[in-house]
């Protein structure tokens, strides 16, 4: 029997939505700020997966400048219909203290690969929206309902309200049909039938170390619904000696041999604590009970990091190349921008071919215009190197290697010039917002030529190096850094994203100066 290996999507993968369309399944999965909008993987055997598309590529589906760290797509989910894939989203402009500003928004296509539709807007009322199919032709939409009122509960329930595919809008009455167990923060609702039963699986406890997974059912879809007696189904809640923390947030799906397994979130913390991949996606498998509850097949409520695969021949797919040296027409689907597309403006492969060309724009704390292209990091042991030709005229010139969480938490290998020491490099480290420059002084380089930019991230430290030409040997710039603060942990609020790793440049003078970047390296040892 096959194993698999959690998380079977390593690096920041959250809030997975599993779905199986005849012998291909999809994982869709959470975005936040990172453009393209919404990631989907395939796989034919759940143990191998492949990024094949992100829905959400044009302004007109996904504005999210502006957006709020943290902010934009949260928990997409993906379901089939007659011949039709539906993908429900939450764009989140605003979600901090007691308002969430939350819309929720439909798109189709006929191909998982797109094209994707223009948006349908649903409502705004909370987030985590899901669309269930029903036997009998009618589309159901339910999302968790946040209420800002003091004297209630902030997560106020599940909501179900039709979908009317002609009128392309949400119709009827607004019913709350789930209050949750008393674990509480109930949200992240899918809805699923068998045996005459309608279940729904919901996550609760929040989505860090008391996160849970909770079923409940009902004979009728509007319920009353039904607590599971033994919830919740999942969780890591309690067991620090787990590798896999965080469990929670899932989805079901069945195989085409009648087997059923549940895709869910988790992290894996460093030093006890701080998850710098991110929050990552598992799976494990689940079996019915003889009174038709799911139960995990392990005889518990425990993720697993290896688990047993289904009856299916093994899938696996070619391994990404560790190098792109920016010859084709398109970025390469591994790669994200923040918040705003990659629009030839400041992001081109055509002007030099051979080179990713960006221009200059607002700085890396920024929620509007930063002209910075990056990757997940997916495993503790990576390293990264690029090579860049550029021509700082200012101190208000940058361009380099960065190492990204969000506006608050970076770290930034750049070429610069300073007025004493010429064309040369520093570190700029962030830290929940506060700046620093790591070198006592810059460190004067060459004026004519390309540099070359290398960083080791091992577990919790990241070392960085330079060198001048291809023959020579690298040297170390500055001493180890502490990535721990670039996670979800470590910052006095709550956040949901992960390690970035890639190339950024700035013009703070707002003359768009360009930066070439000749090739990227990423490679990793094991997750």
């Amino acid at each position: 029997m096959t194993q698999i290996q959690n998380p079977i999507l390593p690096g920041f993968h959250a809030d997975p939505s599993i779905l199986r369309v005849g012998e291909d399944y999809y994982i869709a999965t959470s975005t936040f700020e990172w453009f393209p909008g919404v990631r989907i993987h395939h796989s034919r055997d759940l143990k191998n997966w492949r990024n094949i598309s992100s829905p959400l590529t044009r302004k007109s589906q996904l504005d999210m400048k502006g957006n709020m760290n943290s902010g934009g797509i949260w928990a997409p989910c993906l379901s089939y219909s007659n011949g039709t894939f539906y993908l429900i989203y939450t764009d989140v402009k605003q979600w901090h203290e007691a308002y969430k500003d939350t819309h929720n928004y439909l798109v189709t296509a006929e191909n998982i690969e797109g094209p994707w539709s223009e948006p349908i807007y649903l409502n705004s009322s909370g987030f985590d929206p899901s669309l269930f199919h029903d036997d009998d032709g009618r589309k159901w939409f339910v999302n968790m309902i946040w209420d800002y009122r003091k004297k209630n509960h902030s997560f106020a329930g599940v909501v179900l309200q039709e979908y009317s595919e002609a009128e392309k809008k949400l119709i009827g009455p607004v019913k709350n049909i789930y209050k949750g167990s008393d674990i509480q923060l109930t949200e992240a609702p899918h809805l699923y039938k068998r045996n005459g039963y309608y279940y729904l699986l919901v996550a609760e406890g929040g989505t860090q170390y008391d996160h849970a997974a909770t079923m409940a059912r009902s004979k009728t879809i509007d319920g009353l619904y039904e607590t599971d007696p033994d919830y919740p189904l999942l969780t890591s809640a309690g067991k620090p000696e787990l590798e896999l923390q965080k469990a929670g947030h899932g989805s079901l799906v069945e195989t085409q041999k009648g087997e059923w397994y549940i895709a869910y979130l988790t992290g894996r913390p460093l030093n006890g604590k701080y998850c710098t991949l991110g929050r990552e996606t598992a799976i494990q498998p689940c079996e019915w009970s003889d009174d038709h509850w799911l139960r995990l097949k392990n005889g518990g409520n425990s993720p697993d990091l290896i688990v047993e695969g289904p009856n299916l021949p093994e899938h696996p797919f070619e391994p990404e190349p560790e190098i792109d040296r920016f010859d084709s027409k398109e970025l390469s689907h591994h790669w994200n921008t923040l918040r705003i597309p990659a629009d030839p403006s400041w992001c081109s492969l055509e002007e030099r071919r051979g080179f990713l060309r960006l221009r200059g724009m607002e700085s890396l704390s920024s929620v509007h215009s930063q002209s910075l292209v990056a990757r997940r990091q997916q495993s503790f042991h990576c390293e990264f190197e690029t090579k860049v030709d550029y021509a700082p005229e200012y101190f208000q010139h940058m361009a380099g290697l960065v190492v990204y969480y969000d506006t608050e938490d970076h770290v930034y290998l750049h070429v610069t010039r300073d007025e004493d020491k010429g064309k040369c490099l520093q570190i700029i480290e962030t830290t929940n917002g506060k700046y620093d420059e790591i070198l006592a002084e810059p460190i004067s380089v060459r004026n004519d030529g390309s540099i070359y930019l290398k960083g080791v991230i091992n577990k919790d430290k990241l070392t960085l190096f330079y060198k001048e030409d291809e023959q020579d040997q690298w040297e170390q710039i500055g001493s180890s850094l502490d990535v721990t603060h670039m996670s979800d942990d470590s910052a006095e609020k709550i956040r949901f994203t992960g390690t970035f790793i890639g190339m950024s440049t700035q013009d703070l003078s707002g003359m768009k100066k360009a930066a070439d970047f000749e090739y990227f390296i990423y490679k990793e040892d094991s997750f």
